[in-house]
This record gives C-alpha cells, sequence and structure tokens, in this order.
C-alpha cells in the first residue's frame, strides 16, 4: 500500500497527472511558482524522491529528465481506501459511515461503480433487483 503524498508531493502529482504526458522539473515548477515561491532544485528533488518511491518513471533528455506516472490519481485513492478500509476492526460499520458522510451525487456514482464491476445483469437479476432496492445497489448481503 503506498503511503499517502505529502502536501508538495501531491501538488507535483497533482500536475503529473492533470497533464498526462511526461514532464520536466521546469514545466512543473513554473506552474507551481504560479501558486507559492519555491526553487528548481526543491521540485527537481521531489520528482527524484517520487521517482524512488515508484510513483513516476523518467527518461533522460539531454541533461535533463521527463517524468511520467506510473499509474493514476484514481488508482491512488483507491489504494489509500482500500488500506483505510483494511484496518477497520469492523469494515462493514466502516463503510455504512463512509456512505453516510456521501453526497447525494458521490453514492450515484458509488452505484454506477458497483455496476461496473458487477458486469450485465441477467433478467433474474434484474427482476430481484426490482423487488430489493439494495439488491440494485450490489450491496445486499455485504
Amino acid at each position: 500500500m503506498p503511503r499517502p503524498l505529502g502536501e508538495l508531493e501531491d501538488s507535483v502529482m497533482t500536475r503529473v497527472w492533470k497533464w498526462n504526458r511526461p514532464v520536466t522539473v521546469r514545466e512543473v515548477l513554473e506552474d507551481l511558482q504560479q501558486e507559492r515561491s519555491i526553487a528548481y532544485t526543491t521540485v527537481m528533488t521531489v520528482l527524484d524522491n517520487l521517482h524512488q518511491k515508484g510513483w513516476v518513471r523518467r527518461e533522460a533528455e539531454g541533461r535533463a529528465y521527463r517524468y511520467e506516472a506510473v499509474s493514476t490519481r484514481a488508482a491512488y485513492a483507491a489504494a489509500l481506501m482500500n488500506d483505510a478500509w483494511s484496518q477497520s476492526d469492523n469494515p462493514t460499520a466502516a463503510l455504512v459511515a463512509f456512505f453516510g458522510m456521501m453526497s447525494p451525487e458521490q453514492r450515484e456514482a458509488l452505484r454506477d461503480a458497483v455496476r461496473i464491476v458487477q458486469g450485465p445483469e441477467t433478467p433474474a437479476e434484474q427482476k430481484t433487483a426490482g423487488e430489493n432496492p439494495a439488491a440494485a445497489e450490489g450491496l445486499a448481503g455485504r
């Protein structure tokens, strides 16, 4: 399980994920400087640390490197959620509490995600889901 990113690591990775292409230290630096005062060497060190931790891969380009994300922000968020959930002594209660914190839009996104993971329903499952709203959300018996 990945350790949560620090504040500056997250700021750097946000740009790498958003741009979705290999980036240079200079590009990240110039974008970060719109929000804060930061040195080139600091950004270079953060990207090097992210490389050593396995968050980015790099390819030499002249005397510099281009950095690219190894995985997506969604995969990072999922790994953090999975780690937090797996540390609970009562996973069901943790999920209920988590779902209770969600906005209606987040709950709809959850329903969509469960449908994607479960795949297409058979006609018998569609009938059962219509009779049991919890089954339609893929949460019955879990």
